[in-house]
């Protein structure tokens, strides 16, 4: 088992890699404001956009898809009577700090109105605001 430490800073350190260009798919679900997301609301989302996308393309699974971002962010809670001091808590669950600009999603082998399609579900279920982008 991995031990997982207790952080503080909000944003991880910079990657190699620019997050704010497709590098896999041909069309890209990118964000266009602060936020956050918590592991249940990706595992939820994640679990919804594969399920809407088995439903555009008729049940074929010859789409693909990536996801970009890493959560880096432990969330830590103590019980609500405890006394102040004492430390920071135990962790329970880890978190993703959004920034606007990020690709969060990138999908092949679908059609520009099957992309549409999804971005207007998935606008719906999280709590960012989301934009579609597409390489030329």
């Amino acid at each position: 088992m991995i031990k997982e430490n207790k952080t503080h800073n909000k944003y991880s350190l910079k990657y190699k890699q620019p997050n704010h260009i497709l590098r896999y798919g041909h069309f890209g679900i990118k964000s266009i404001s602060f936020g956050r997301l918590s592991e249940k609301q990706f595992n939820a989302l994640r679990w919804s956009m594969l399920k809407k996308l088995k439903l555009l393309t008729n049940n074929k699974k010859n789409f693909r898809f990536w996801t970009l971002f890493v959560m880096n962010l432990t969330l830590t809670k103590f019980n609500l009577e405890s006394r102040m001091g004492k430390g920071k808590g135990a962790i329970y669950t880890k978190a993703s700090y959004i920034r606007p600009g990020m690709v969060l999603f990138e999908f092949d082998n679908i059609t520009e109105q099957q992309m549409r399609n999804l971005l207007h579900y998935i606008s719906k279920k999280i709590p960012l605001k989301i934009m579609l982008v597409k390489k030329l």
